[in-house]
C-alpha cells in the first residue's frame, strides 16, 4: 500500500508540478492519493478530546479538526463552504471540513481564518497533495527543509500531505512571517518568498479572495426588519 501512495504521488507530482503559486490541477488522483490513507498526527498543543474525520477517511486521534458543533452550524460557515465549493469546484464536505480547519487554526495561532482560507486559495486551490517544482506542498504549500522542527512535532515530512497538519504549520507559518515582515502585507510577501517584489503581488492577490469571501459573507447576511 505505502508502495502504491508513493507511486501516485510520484505520478501526480511530475505530471502537474507547477511553480510555488501556480495553479494546480484537480482530479481523480488527488481523491486516490487521500483515500489511500494518511498517517494519524497529534498536535501536542491539543487538548485531549474525540477522534474527528478530514475528507471522510483521514483521522486524527487528539485533535479537534473542526470548530465546535455550535459553530460549524452557522450559517456564515455553512455559506462559505458552499462559495469554496462552487469556486473552486472541490466537494462541499471537502470545504466544510477546510472551513473548520481553518478556523480551528486560527483560534490556536491567533491569525484570522479568512486570511487562511486566502492563502490555501491562492497557493493550491485548495488541492491537499499539491505540489510545487520549488518542493512547496499541500494546501498551504509548505516546503518541508524550512520548517523541519514544525513538521517533526507532527509527524515528519511524510505529515506535509495531511490537511490538518499543513494547515496549522501553514498558519503557523504565516504568522511568523508577519512578525517578521513587521506587518501584513510584507508578511504575505516573506511567505511567499517573494519579499523584494515592491509592487505586492502576491499579497494582493491574497487579500483580494479574502475581501471577496468578506463581501459575500456580507451579502449572505439576513437583513434586519425595517
Amino acid at each position: 500500500m505505502d508502495n502504491l501512495k508513493q507511486f501516485a504521488l510520484r505520478t501526480y507530482t511530475l505530471t502537474t508540478a507547477f511553480l510555488h503559486n501556480g495553479l494546480t490541477v484537480f482530479g481523480a488522483v488527488a481523491a486516490i492519493a487521500l483515500l489511500m490513507g494518511a498517517r494519524p498526527v497529534v498536535d501536542p498543543g491539543a487538548q485531549p478530546g474525540p477522534a474527528s474525520a478530514a475528507f471522510g477517511t483521514i483521522r486524527h486521534e487528539g485533535i479537534t479538526l473542526l470548530v465546535p458543533t455550535a459553530d460549524t452550524e452557522n450559517p456564515k460557515y455553512r455559506t462559505l463552504a458552499v462559495y469554496l465549493s462552487r469556486r473552486y469546484k472541490v466537494a462541499q464536505d471537502a470545504t466544510e471540513q477546510l472551513v473548520g480547519a481553518a478556523h480551528e487554526a486560527g483560534n490556536r495561532t491567533g491569525m484570522d481564518p479568512l486570511l487562511i482560507l486566502a492563502v490555501m486559495a491562492v497557493e493550491s486551490r485548495f488541492n491537499p497533495i499539491a505540489e510545487s517544482v520549488m518542493g512547496a506542498k499541500g494546501l498551504m504549500q509548505v516546503i518541508p527543509k524550512y520548517h523541519q522542527d514544525k513538521l517533526d512535532a507532527l509527524g515528519g515530512d511524510d505529515s506535509v500531505f495531511d490537511p490538518m497538519t499543513n494547515i496549522m504549520v501553514g498558519a503557523r507559518i504565516l504568522k511568523d512571517a508577519v512578525r517578521r515582515g513587521g506587518g501584513l502585507m510584507p508578511g504575505l510577501q516573506l511567505y511567499a518568498g517573494a519579499f523584494g517584489d515592491d509592487s505586492q503581488q502576491y499579497a494582493q492577490k491574497v487579500m483580494a479572495e479574502k475581501q471577496r469571501m468578506q463581501e459575500m459573507l456580507k451579502r449572505s447576511r439576513p437583513q434586519s426588519p425595517a
